[in-house]
């Protein structure tokens, strides 16, 4: 049984730890993100093919990038009810 290498590992960890302060301002409590996160790592802790791990870890890149264009997309609505459509008008010749 091969163990992952220790880039590997700390690749994991570092994704784990990004992703757990990303799910602190998930925009739905009751989806519970950090049990699911948890949940999901947990499942994949015993892979040791080499391919597996790498398509957990893409796996979670995923997530994150997706987590982030969440957020990004949540930024944009709020400030897109901000500053409504007909003050850009008035202000521009």
């Amino acid at each position: 049984m091969a163990m992952a290498s220790k880039e590997t590992r700390l690749r994991v960890i570092h994704l784990y730890k990004e992703l757990h302060r990303l799910g602190r301002d998930y925009p739905d409590p009751a989806y519970n993100f950090h049990k699911k996160l948890r949940g999901l790592f947990e499942k994949n802790r015993n892979l040791t093919d080499p391919e597996e791990i790498e398509k957990a870890i893409k796996l979670g890149e995923y997530i994150r990038n997706e987590t982030l264009a969440l957020y990004s997309l949540r930024k944009y609505r709020h400030l897109k009810r901000m500053y409504p459509q007909d003050s850009q008008s008035d202000t521009l010749p």
